[in-house]
């Protein structure tokens, strides 16, 4: 009897627990993996938290156009239904290149610059 309570209570809460987060706006942090250095190898970052719902695209730009290949992790959730992904892409800054991410949640897109510390 107490695994069917349990049962039934875990079930509710799946149910239930998104349905009682708010729609929540991104917070988007774009960083390298080691401090920037024209012509050193390196790796942009792109960290999107704490939103809702979890339907995102995040895209990493060089001079304003997708850099391919880029990697993704998978979904994830906080307790409070939250969502948080983070994408990354090797790359080489070069001088006058601009690098960045473009998030798009709720239909809105908007673009995040990496400001190099060189």
């Amino acid at each position: 009897m107490r695994a069917f309570v349990c049962s039934v209570f875990l079930l509710l809460l799946l149910l239930t627990g998104p349905s009682v987060a708010k729609e929540s706006a991104p917070k988007v942090q774009v960083y390298t993996r080691a401090p920037g250095e024209y012509g050193k190898d390196n790796t942009l970052i792109c960290h999107v938290s704490g939103f809702h719902p979890p339907e995102i695209t995040i895209e990493l730009l060089r001079n304003g156009k997708e850099i391919p290949d880029a990697k993704q992790t998978d979904l994830a959730f906080e307790e409070n239904w939250h969502y948080h992904m983070t994408k990354h892409v090797p790359f080489t800054p070069n001088k006058g290149d601009e690098f960045g991410c473009r998030v798009t949640h709720l239909g809105k897109k908007n673009a995040y610059a990496w400001e190099p510390d060189m």
